[in-house]
């Protein structure tokens, strides 16, 4: 990939506003008419890179300078996408973490990242003071919002201090910490990547080439972090209606209409969200003819879901499935063309889910399943093309380390000479075409006493098929020394009534055509799985884990 004169992703902003000053970069719903229409408020380039400027010159002005780590704790607005920006221009480091990842995880997170800065609205800074967080290393405090009894500035106050000063844009190298993003914590306390610049301008190339967007499109996020992007890849970006710490309560008219409105050619949503969007679609007849793709990350996505969505969809446009994690991303893709007609088929037999090819400039391995470090990476570690095992990636996308998590990042990372490869924790094979396949993750797999092992997303794939399953998760329990496999099974809103003894005794049948599963005789049914805060998508089987433990006693 080629690489940038300026690897600092707030260059392409800059670059966006010298070349197209009064288009539009971003519309914000602001208020809804009583006929129910939104009224939005937008920023043009030139407005938001001289904002950002601004801020980014305040910011210096009250102590936060280069190098320093920030928390930012801000409601996806403008002022978010402006302080964003105005971070990166200035080299300081923005913390990202997300607030629904519980109290106790929040105090770890923040206490490991030692920020020197907290910039929030109100409401943060009010749980920063009662909770604790970061109150050994916090000197900075700036208060999008009403200022109470906490000090510090607001946000008002560094923009003015900010407008008096020319300011210069420190230089930064494609190694230069950029930012800390936490992990959703979908295994454990969530763990604070450590992002270069040059990861986020490979991320940007990445994404680019990969689904070939092109300037003047126009973006529909339901991920704030994603909509960052928008700039370098010359999207305007359209925030829908929503709470994105709920992703999954999206109301999906709030998604159709500005995708109407506003002629939305490109949308990302986690699998949660999609789903909602393909039900309403399929219920409401809706057609949407602008959208050139939509993109779908954080966890599998079922095929009836792309199913419903394609259906949605006209011409050349499809659902793309990109593979990869916060500490790299993407790895592979895949469109749902090829899944629906040649994949998805052996998924419900259980192959696992086919997340496609590695995208250009990824190199992916697979090695055995083992759970202990690995210090030096050699080709000795690979194991035959079609067996399962754990997936390692290198590629200029790639983070190096952990913040302050020395065990995880020994854990994760392995030396090879002056590189890094990263152990991505999940389980796959590639088949014979070059398509990777994933089973599941390495922590989940079950291991039963006569040797066997299950893979979770192939087992669950069986049975997923069963017409009145929403989803199931297999977890394995322990019981007087013995590894129990138990599914958990979460029915369709619509089957909730249907008698349970009938689904179980289906399932059992359905587990006796697939010698894999014919282990799986335990069927546990469950109200609304504990998922992920950040899609609302990926199980917490661990919690699933404890609660089947507690069904079996």
């Amino acid at each position: 990939m080629k690489a940038r004169s300026n690897p600092n992703i707030a260059s392409a902003l800059t670059t966006m506003a010298q070349s197209m000053p009064d288009e539009t970069a971003i519309y914000y719903p602001k208020s809804r008419s009583p006929e129910g229409t939104w009224h939005y408020d937008s920023m043009t380039y030139g407005e938001l890179d001289s904002e950002s400027t601004r801020l980014a010159a305040g910011l210096g002005e009250v102590g936060i300078t280069a190098g320093t780590r920030a928390v930012l704790m801000v409601k996806p607005s403008m002022e978010f996408f402006a302080l964003t920006f105005a971070l990166f221009k200035a080299a300081i480091v923005p913390v990202m973490v997300d607030p629904g990842m519980g109290i106790k995880n929040l105090k770890t997170c923040l206490q490991e990242a030692q920020p020197q800065a907290f910039i929030g609205i109100p409401k943060a800074h009010v749980a920063r003071i009662l909770l604790g967080w970061g109150s050994e290393t916090i000197e900075h405090k700036v208060t999008v919002g009403r200022r109470w009894f906490w000090g510090g500035f607001t946000l008002g106050q560094v923009r003015e201090k900010g407008g008096a000063i020319d300011f210069q844009a420190p230089g930064v190298d494609p190694s230069d910490t950029a930012a800390l993003l936490f992990t959703s914590g979908s295994t454990g306390v969530p763990k604070g990547a450590v992002y270069s610049h040059g990861n986020f301008s490979a991320q940007v190339d990445a994404i680019r080439a990969s689904y070939d967007i092109a300037p003047g499109e126009i973006d529909l996020p339901t991920f704030p972090l994603f909509a960052l992007f928008d700039p370098a890849l010359g999207m305007t970006t359209v925030l829908p209606q929503m709470d994105f710490a709920n992703p999954a309560t999206v109301n999906p008219r709030n998604l159709v209409e500005p995708i109407k409105q506003f002629g939305i050619t490109n949308m990302f949503g986690s699998p949660a969200v999609i789903e909602r969007l393909g039900r309403y679609g399929e219920e409401n007849e809706v057609v949407l003819p602008s959208l050139k793709r939509v993109i779908s990350a954080g966890a599998p996505v079922p095929s009836k879901t792309l199913k419903r969505v394609s259906a949605m969809l006209e011409g050349e446009a499809e659902i793309f499935t990109p593979y990869g994690a916060t500490e790299c991303l993407p790895v592979a893709s895949m469109g749902s063309r090829e899944i629906l007609s040649t994949t998805a088929e052996k998924t419900d037999q259980g192959a696992g889910v086919c997340i496609g090819r590695p995208v250009e400039g990824m190199e992916v391995k697979i090695i055995e399943i083992v759970d202990e470090p690995i210090e030096e990476w050699s080709e000795e570690l690979e194991i035959p093309q079609g067996q399962v095992g754990e997936f390692v990636v290198k590629g200029a996308q790639a983070t190096h380390r952990y913040f302050n998590r020395d065990e995880a990042t020994r854990g994760a990372k392995i030396k090879d000479g002056e590189e890094i490869r990263h152990r991505m924790g999940d389980l796959g094979y590639f088949d014979d075409e070059g398509r990777m396949w994933f089973c599941g993750r390495k922590s989940h797999r079950v291991e039963l006493g006569d040797g066997t092992t299950m893979f979770t997303i192939q087992c669950e794939g069986v049975f997923n098929t069963h017409p009145e399953v929403f989803r199931t998760a297999l977890v394995g329990v322990k019981k007087a020394g013995e590894v129990i496999p138990v599914l958990c099974v979460e029915l369709e809103e619509e089957s909730q009534g249907t008698p349970r003894q009938k689904i179980r005794e289906e399932l059992a049948e359905i587990g006796a055509r697939f010698e894999h599963v014919s282990g799986i005789n335990t069927f546990f049914f469950h109200s609304g799985f504990p998922v992920d805060v950040r899609h609302n998508s990926k199980i917490f089987r661990e919690e699933l884990t404890e609660w089947a433990k507690s069904r079996l006693q």
